[in-house]
């Protein structure tokens, strides 16, 4: 089996087929949508900064059909906001057990393991890791998740890291060239 000439670089045929395979892309929000750091003002108020390339490649795969899910252990009222904005319609918030969450939305949505890809930068994504086909680790992750994941990402969370994913489900199913729309 060759490689594939992708935006990201040359991928093997086999991962190109995994990814062709998707149905359900679960990530991680701070450190994966976010760069995992956490704003805090004088009053209390939480900041978050999210890139509009994350925001774009979670529409267009929602425009092929393709579940987007995000599950995360903190709880904030800006991931909800932002995650509904995108048309993610599977926030999962306040989890320490991402495996169990994942297991179950799996159950729900009636999509396996081979049909699923998760991404996350620290300890508690590696139980999505287990229930994906590919796990994805961004490039500037935990190096222990980086050497549990199939597929580290050349850009860092909070920097286009989902977009990357995004980008490389698309063009296996054949519709990268085909994407339309606006970031939100």
């Amino acid at each position: 089996m060759g490689d594939i000439n992708t935006l990201y670089g040359n991928k093997s045929s086999s991962l190109m087929d995994k990814f062709s395979r998707i149905k359900l892309l679960a990530c991680d929000v701070d450190g994966v949508f976010s760069d995992g750091r956490i704003y805090m003002g004088n009053q209390g108020e939480e900041l978050k900064a999210f890139h509009t390339r994350d925001g774009f490649g979670v529409k267009a795969l929602l425009n092929i059909g393709v579940h987007v899910a995000v599950i995360t252990g903190r709880e904030s009222r800006i991931v909800h906001q932002r995650m509904s904005a995108l048309g993610i319609k599977h926030i999962i918030q306040g989890c320490e057990q991402k495996y169990d969450a994942l297991d179950a939305l799996q159950k729900q949505l009636k999509i396996g393991k081979e049909a699923t890809v998760s991404i996350g930068d620290d300890m508690p994504d590696i139980g999505m890791f287990n229930l994906s086909h590919i796990g994805v680790a961004t490039a500037d992750a935990h190096p222990f998740v980086k050497k549990q994941a199939l597929y580290v990402t050349q850009i860092n969370g909070g920097f286009g890291a989902v977009r990357e994913v995004c980008d490389l489900i698309l063009h296996a199913k054949g519709k990268l060239h085909k994407v339309t729309g606006s970031s939100v």
